[in-house]
């Protein structure tokens, strides 16, 4: 499991990369990738190109990346799923919460 994060100061967008198992072992790093910024990013990106595996705590914190950016007005898109992580996603009714593509 890795975590990189990259934000583009001049877009403010927070781009989190996932790769291998997206399971509470990654809790922490996912959170210090969004929590330790100098600038509140307006805009995230979760991409998920390398991520092969997501359980229920995956769902938990990207809720909590939900909450954080600001609920209901919060932008963030999930990008580049395999086929079966976009079924979970889709199965947990997410594409209501978040923009998936």
């Amino acid at each position: 499991m890795s975590i990189k994060s990259h934000l583009s100061e001049v877009e403010q967008k927070l781009t989190i990369s996932i790769s291998g198992r997206f399971d509470f072992s990654a809790h922490q790093e996912f959170r210090n990738a969004y929590e330790s910024l100098p600038v509140a990013p307006s805009q995230f990106v979760v991409d998920l190109d390398g991520a092969n595996y997501l359980d229920s705590s995956a769902l938990g914190m990207l809720l909590l990346l939900r909450d954080h950016a600001g609920g209901n007005s919060a932008d963030i898109e999930i990008v580049n799923c395999s086929p079966d992580v976009k079924k979970i996603l889709t199965i947990s009714n997410f594409e209501q919460l978040f923009t998936i593509r």
